[in-house]
């Protein structure tokens, strides 16, 4: 008499999205390839993991870490106690859900997880999203069985003979927009242009300053229709800032909680240069003119750009120069169907878009069990 061998998976994301939703992707390519596998996640209660994975339809289990200030903050105090519990609870978890294979994608959570898994001796996989590894992931390379990069310079900062570039996993979902679906759904013509502004989830000031200033040029002066995702926290203040009256071709919103269908409604795309972002935006072959965040570790979110910007698939933008550029710049582009075409075809060039199918299927072959094991 025989049984199946359960297959069991421990994935370590946290923080943001660019973390999450990469690990949430390759934990759909794992189910998908197995099916009966049985996929856990740990992450912290007070980031947005705790909202995501749930509703993705995996069970997560609760981290207590956060990271190191490199300014005098008061948090600093509870670092090393958090650092010591964080790691008694990862092996807690480990010995609880028993995975054949711990994959790590970044975050802080990914630091205690990780090196419990390395101690015990559990094969661990990490994916790094940017052209400039995380701290994280750096501290991990010595220990990993496998690093999945999705930039070509991220290898020069890990051990060699482990780098695998399989790309930047994104949201299954995300190339099934319809434009005319979300022109309906945004009361918006499909055969308009229509340029899409994003600052990430939680928005971005210097594009939400600079699209204040610009507002009246690109509305009117470019005759572009316009879907601004602003943020949560500055949408009520920009509510009152602009006479929505004068801007019947604006659509300013939060949160875009209809990616796929906002992305398909899109002929230009200004954003932050986030590694998940730029992901989706090569999948889908669609250019940008990109405004690296200067608040990042390592400055990697203008590495990432670079990268586009070099093949020809993005123009980019500095903050600090965004407000006097930015309706030049637009108006270089959405004027210029050559232009237009060009960078969708280099963007194009650049995706990956099998990379969390790829990654999975290196995890896979790399982590085999019986799948038949005997039972008295």
């Amino acid at each position: 008499m025989s049984a199946l061998q359960t297959y069991r998976v421990l994935m370590a994301a946290g923080g943001t999205g660019g973390h999450v939703y990469p690990a949430i992707a390759i934990a759909g390519a794992i189910r998908a390839a197995r099916p009966g596998a049985e996929i856990t996640f740990a992450g912290t209660r007070s980031h947005m993991e705790w909202q995501a994975v749930p509703k993705a339809g995996y069970n997560i289990l609760p981290i207590w870490i956060s990271g190191f200030h490199r300014n005098l903050n008061i948090q600093n105090v509870l670092f090393p106690i958090k650092l010591i519990v964080s790691l008694f609870q990862s092996l807690a978890i480990i010995m609880r859900v028993k995975p054949n294979v711990v994959v790590c994608c970044g975050g802080y959570v990914s630091g205690p997880v990780g090196r419990m898994a390395a101690l015990m001796g559990i094969p661990l996989m990490l994916q790094e999203q940017n052209s400039f590894p995380g701290v994280t992931n750096r501290i991990l390379a010595k220990k990993a069985k496998y690093i999945f990069t999705a930039f070509p310079d991220a290898a020069s900062y890990f051990p060699s003979g482990k780098v695998y570039l399989l790309g930047n996993p994104v949201r299954a979902d995300i190339s099934n927009g319809d434009r005319n679906v979300a022109a309906k759904d945004f009361g918006l013509k499909p055969e308009a242009k229509t340029l899409l502004i994003m600052g990430g989830s939680g928005g971005a000031k210097a594009i939400n300053d600079a699209m204040l200033k610009n507002l009246g040029e690109l509305h009117d002066g470019q005759k572009l229709q316009i879907i601004w995702q602003c943020g949560k926290r500055y949408f009520e203040d920009l509510q009152k800032c602009i006479d929505m009256s004068k801007f019947p071709n604006l659509r300013l919103v939060a949160f875009l909680e209809n990616m796929p269908n906002a992305y398909a409604m899109s002929d230009l795309v200004i954003c932050r240069a986030g590694a998940g972002t730029m992901a989706e935006l090569s999948v889908l072959g669609l250019p940008a003119v990109l405004v690296p965040s200067p608040w990042v570790a390592g400055n990697h979110q203008t590495k990432n750009a670079r990268s586009f910007v070099q093949a020809g698939a993005a123009t980019l933008l500095k903050d600090d120069e965004l407000s006097e550029k930015l309706s030049q710049s637009v108006s270089d582009l959405i004027t210029s169907p050559e232009k237009l075409s060009s960078m969708h075809n280099a963007s194009l060039a650049m995706a990956l878009p099998n990379a969390a199918q790829n990654i999975a299927e290196a995890i896979l072959e790399s982590t085999q069990i019986q799948t038949e094991v005997p039972v008295s």
